[in-house]
């Protein structure tokens, strides 16, 4: 099992265990990470889980689609590196990932 760090605004980290095979929305909201909801249950209609990718990992994370494109644009800042969560699959290659989180979704 893959490993994944949820990092507070404030800097607190909380290190999960990732599921290959789950989106890291899933990931966040089985393991009671606070600021991640997954209103839309990870279809990309709202914007409810995103993150911030660590640069170092954006990269392995993939591209945004189109639909995440749009769903991203609702934000009031867009930080290059945003995602939602929903979008991102957990791969052995993300092993380690780090992701920061919001002070509030919207």
């Amino acid at each position: 099992m893959a490993k994944v760090t949820f990092v507070d605004h404030d800097g607190t980290k909380h290190e999960v265990e990732a599921p290959i095979g789950n989106n890291l929305m899933e990931i966040a909201v089985n393991n009671n990470i606070a600021g991640i909801d997954g209103d839309c249950g990870g279809m990309a209609a709202c914007a409810t889980c995103h993150v911030t990718v660590d640069p170092a990992w954006y990269a392995k994370t993939g591209a945004r689609s189109e639909a995440e494109e749009s769903m991203l644009t609702f934000l009031p800042e867009i930080a290059e590196t945003a995602r939602l969560g929903c979008q991102i699959e957990m791969t052995e290659e993300l092993d380690g990932l780090v992701l920061h989180l919001p002070v509030e979704q919207f």
